[in-house]
């Protein structure tokens, strides 16, 4: 059964999506980035690009040419993956197919209604049984 965890209160979701990414390639995972906009897909794209050279994570979108070889895809075909490893979803809702994935990563960011959408999807993972764990990412005080 799928893994789920979620990053919450993140300050720039995009970001803690990228490092995600970054260390599950690290760790030979195989990544779709589920982006259904094309704003966020650009954005995602962008920030993947930004990575040191020295850590490059091969990426491109789920309708490129070479996403049957690439492992870290941006977009909504889940079945573009060879192996179906890690999800990141940069939805506001639960992404189709995502029980294909053995770990899915909901990341949640600091606004009102970014949050509530995270608690109902929280709630819909819980009551179908699916292990959740939480990384709370506020800064800690003092």
């Amino acid at each position: 059964m799928t893994e789920i965890i979620f990053y919450t209160h993140a300050a720039d979701p995009l970001d803690v999506a990228r490092r995600v990414a970054v260390k599950a390639h690290g760790q030979g995972k195989q990544v779709m980035i589920y982006a259904p906009d094309a704003a966020t897909a650009d954005a995602i794209d962008r920030l993947l690009w930004t990575t040191p050279a020295t850590g490059f994570v091969p990426h491109c979108r789920d309708s490129d040419a070479l996403a049957g070889e690439t492992p870290v895809l941006i977009g909504t075909r889940a079945d573009a993956l060879r192996s179906a490893d890690v999800m990141i979803n940069l939805h506001h809702a639960q992404p189709p197919a995502f029980a294909r994935f053995e770990r899915l990563v909901e990341i949640i960011g600091q606004d009102e209604a970014g949050v509530e959408q995270g608690r109902e999807r929280y709630r819909f993972y819980k009551t179908r049984g699916y292990a959740l764990k939480d990384h709370d990412l506020r800064q800690p005080a003092g």
